[in-house]
């Protein structure tokens, strides 16, 4: 057996603020499984976490001194080296913590991009992270902690001198925002390009959206046959997938697979991934994935619903190309299966539930997938000659051939399709035959 060589995890605290004035859809305790779920994701040591309820937010240090006597102690009892504060800090307030407890603090902001810039793989993706990450840190250039700043391999906020987010100040920052901007403008305009190419191909396209670790990619794997990473952890996915199906209509579909959603998603990164989300806004069929087995399933859905307002899709869930998906039913006792199985007959035509690991539902969701986007489908017969290979190829290109009968000299076609690409059909094979 192989040896391999072990790297020390980064010892961490989370802690989870619950202020009295402020009402949160999730429960304090759901909230820091939450937060500890994203620090596991990117390998951290969590030696100690809490939920800390506090009467008044200290504007110099958010805690209290009671609550920071008390986790000094933690700190030098287990050798910590960060803390993790499940809110929003102000630069004022993380540089007074490092200074109060000689570790580095980062807020969940700061974490979630941490997260995106271990997950990013393509070109795109980094410099969507790269331009969230300076964004954010570029009201942060307070830090002053150079103790701290020990080495730590990635580019993100837990590493040492080498990261040049923390080096650079704001004139030199801003230069590199504007780069950036350039380059991934140029991303936007082939990502348009390729999306102008395949609507002159007109495969319609199903985008799954979701709260992160809901089991969009699953589902993904399910519906493809394909092997996009599939892990119990929050942001398993970030740059987006495509792939083609083919519906039981025999209508063939592009399903792209996004980056989850999460609560209080920071704006930085909604900004700065715009363009991936733009497949979203381009869908012609949204599918929302929601872990129905999570306790929050419904605060879930609000947050996922409050991202796809923002980005411009306005009552999206009233919309006939909306399809919810209550996933993870493998996970229900029979008799919450039950319950769900009558909810989901009051609403059978926009909601739909299964099991992306056992596939229970699948079929189902397809149907109801074909229904939706073949719904207003038109039906039209097509005379084309047995020799015009050219007509034949564009109907089949353009529609779904219901039924085929030829003779000596014609070929007949009934076909189905909406009426867009009725139009544009009727007028190549118009031209085509125009040119003969």
């Amino acid at each position: 057996m192989l040896e391999i060589e072990q790297h020390p995890k980064t010892k961490t605290i989370v802690v989870c603020p619950e202020t009295a004035d402020v009402r949160l859809s999730f429960s304090a305790q759901n909230r820091l499984n939450e937060a500890i779920g994203l620090s596991l994701a990117i390998s951290l040591d969590v030696v100690y976490s809490e939920v800390v309820r506090i009467k008044e937010i200290k504007p110099a240090t958010y805690f209290s001194k009671g609550f920071l006597q008390k986790i000094s102690e933690i700190i030098n009892a287990n050798d910590v080296f960060l803390m993790i504060a499940d809110t929003s800090l102000t630069p004022i307030q993380q540089r007074n913590l490092e200074k109060e407890l000689h570790i580095k603090v980062i807020d969940r902001t700061a974490l979630i991009l941490e997260i995106f810039g271990e997950r990013a793989n393509t070109s795109e993706g980094k410099l969507q992270v790269e331009l969230a990450h300076l964004t954010y840190q570029r009201s942060r250039l307070v830090r002053s902690w150079t103790h701290l700043e020990r080495q730590r391999g990635g580019a993100g906020f837990l590493g040492g001198p080498g990261e040049k987010q923390i080096e650079l100040d704001k004139r030199l920052i801003d230069d590199k925002i504007i780069k950036i901007k350039k380059e991934l403008e140029k991303v936007k305009n082939t990502r348009g390009l390729q999306r102008g190419n395949r609507k002159k191909v007109p495969y319609p396209i199903m985008a799954l959206v979701g709260y992160t670790n809901a089991g969009k990619s699953s589902l993904f794997n399910r519906l493809t046959k394909d092997n996009v990473m599939v892990a119990d952890m929050l942001f398993a996915t970030l740059d987006p997938v495509l792939r083609k199906i083919k519906l039981p209509s025999g209508l063939e579909v592009i399903l792209s697979d996004t980056v989850g959603f999460i609560s209080n998603l920071p704006h930085e990164l909604v900004m700065a991934f715009r363009s991936t989300l733009e497949e979203v806004l381009e869908a012609d069929l949204v599918v929302h994935v929601r872990d129905i087995s999570s306790d929050d399933t419904n605060t879930q859905r609000q947050d996922v619903l409050d991202v796809l307002h923002g980005l411009g899709l306005k009552n999206i869930e009233t919309n006939k190309n909306y399809i919810e998906v209550f996933n993870k039913i493998d996970l229900l006792n029979n008799e919450e299966k039950t319950a769900l199985q009558k909810q989901v007959c009051r609403k059978k035509e926009s909601i739909v539930a299964l099991s992306a690991l056992t596939g229970e539902g699948c079929a189902q969701f397809l149907e109801l997938a074909d229904d939706k986007l073949t719904g207003d489908y038109q039906e039209v017969c097509f005379k084309i000659k047995n020799t015009d290979g050219k007509s034949l190829s564009l109907i089949y290109q353009y529609a779904d051939v219901i039924e085929k009968t030829e003779d000596d000299d014609f070929i007949r076609l009934r076909v189905k399709a909406d009426e867009k690409s009725l139009s544009k059909l009727q007028q190549l094979i118009l031209t085509t035959e125009t040119k003969k």
